[in-house]
């Protein structure tokens, strides 16, 4: 988390960039660092429930900070400062429907962070399928130097990312990671030298995934998602759910249908 002097007072908070099947969700509060206010929470929210409403039209979704400095550095502390434990908790519930959002939408989405992703910054990104980072970057859960603890997923999210005693010593201690231990941790799948590395290597794997039926990618994220920290059985009947439903898919009979007659297929989305 972070407090930066002053307000950012540009419009929108939040835009969407596209190219072709590849959204970019661009947090843009350059001189706050990108903090998180309600206001960009429910931005990031709508700007995700809007291109969901695309359908296959979209294949993937890259978040992005504005300025080069931060991804995130946290959430708005000056919002937070005068809130009631009451709203405190209604705070954590809104970062918490804005992740659980993302963790819904129906493609990929890479988190691409090239400087700070601390606090509430973090937990954005690990709501996002992948974390993707510049040699820059940095990674934290500094909350507990504030007298707060993670309340936007850190305390769920970050153990399955990196192991328990790892995520306890970072939340515990407040201490930040530069992106070559959090590669090294599982936190961050890929590091690039610079920004536009790191924005090109993230549309590769985009344009990668599209090649593929976006009804399956659709299903295996709704059932990573739906596993993630459940007892074996829970997940197990979870992906054979999914399994089931893909065969209600026209994308399935035709990936068969092309393996069998060594064509390539031409999947539809449906």
């Amino acid at each position: 988390m972070t407090e930066q002097p002053g307000t950012d007072e540009r419009a929108p908070l939040v835009r969407v960039e596209r190219d072709g099947v590849v959204a970019t969700v661009v947090i843009d509060r350059p001189k706050a660092l990108n903090a998180l206010s309600p206001d960009v929470l429910r931005a990031v929210a709508e700007a995700f429930d809007a291109l969901a409403a695309e359908g296959d039209a979209v294949r993937g979704v890259l978040v992005v900070g504005e300025g080069g400095r931060a991804f995130v550095a946290g959430a708005d502390i000056r919002s937070l400062s005068t809130l009631t434990p009451e709203e405190g908790a209604e705070a954590a519930r809104l970062g918490h429907r804005v992740a659980a959002t993302i963790e819904a939408f129906p493609a990929p989405v890479i988190a691409c962070v090239d400087g700070f992703a601390l606090g509430g910054g973090l937990e954005l990104a690990l709501a996002c399928d992948e974390i993707y980072a510049t040699d820059a970057s940095w990674f934290g859960q500094p909350e507990v130097r504030l007298g707060l603890i993670p309340g936007f997923g850190g305390t769920v999210r970050l153990p399955r990312a990196v192991g328990l005693p790892l995520a306890k010593e970072l939340i515990f201690t407040g201490r930040r990671i530069d992106a070559a231990e959090a590669e090294s941790a599982g936190l961050v799948t890929r590091r690039f030298a610079d920004r536009d590395a790191l924005l090109a290597g993230a549309r590769a794997t985009i344009a990668e995934v599209a090649e593929n039926a976006w009804t399956a990618v659709a299903l295996a994220k709704r059932v990573l998602v739906q596993a993630a920290g459940t007892p074996t059985a829970v997940a197990t009947e979870a992906e054979v759910t999914g399994f089931g439903d893909a065969f209600r898919t026209d994308d399935m009979r035709e990936g068969v249908a092309a393996f069998l007659e060594k064509r390539e297929p031409r999947f539809t989305g449906r």
